[in-house]
């Protein structure tokens, strides 16, 4: 049972430089489907690195929580992160399927320097640039709606969507027309969460034919992260969670 355990709790921070000029780059961190439970040790060393590497944006893409009374704890996670960085959520398939009181989550997400964008965007400025990013409403459980994210989009060089489900990209490539999206940020897929010699039993739907990491054959790129927590089944094994850290 060892492995089960190191797995679930072990996180592989993985670093990519995407960015397209050595001037201004601007630093994210992806952290994704948390499914959050109560506040851990593991969750604690999250936030410390978080701290340490000083990101200008912090992107959280859906299920971070599964019930309304996980929002409290949660909430003691966001607070161990440096509160003026910049933080943006979507909304998980388990934010719905748990019936979560999204009032109450924007609130909280709101508390700690976060917002909640559903099917809406945002333009910020940051390191002498202008970044769009574009939050999508779930793929499976809500009602995700490109169209309406992108009303009013102001022009930028730079935009970024996140979209729980990766399968919604399928989606955005047919609806993006001449938008160019520099990147699309997912979750979801858990990396498979069990996975046997490179075979994954079990996807869940909304994953599509995408599982986890770079998907760059066709624009717009997307990355899917492995995620943090585990759904259903407590175990994760041959798919180790992960933080991601991106210079754009």
């Amino acid at each position: 049972m060892d492995s089960l355990w190191f797995e679930k709790y072990v996180i592989d921070w993985n670093y990519f430089d995407i960015s397209k000029s050595e001037k201004d780059k601007i630093k994210i961190i992806q952290i994704s489907d948390l499914h959050f439970d109560q506040l851990r040790y593991f969750h604690k060393s999250i936030a410390k690195k978080i701290n340490s590497i000083k990101p200008d944006l912090i992107f959280i893409t859906g299920d971070s929580v599964d019930k309304t009374e996980k929002i409290k704890p949660l909430n003691g996670f966001l607070e161990l992160i440096d509160n003026s960085i910049r933080k943006y959520a979507i909304t998980g398939n388990w934010e719905y399927w748990g019936n979560v009181n999204l009032t109450e989550l924007k609130s909280i997400y709101s508390k700690n320097n976060c917002e909640l964008l559903i099917n809406e965007n945002r333009t910020i400025s940051i390191k002498n640039r202008e970044i769009s990013i574009i939050g999508i409403d779930d793929f499976v459980g809500g009602n995700a709606d490109f169209g309406k994210a992108v009303e009013n989009l102001k022009e930028t060089e730079t935009n970024i969507v996140l979209s729980h489900c990766p399968e919604h990209r399928d989606v955005i490539t047919k609806q993006k027309g001449n938008l160019n999206i520099d990147l699309v940020l997912s979750g979801h897929t858990h990396g498979g969460q069990i996975t046997f010699l490179g075979i994954v039993p079990f996807k869940p739907q909304g994953s599509g034919k995408y599982l986890k990491g770079w998907y760059k054959e066709s624009e717009p790129k997307m990355y899917i992260s492995k995620g943090i927590g585990t759904s259903i089944l407590p175990i994760r094994f041959g798919a180790r969670a992960e933080m991601v850290e991106m210079e754009i």
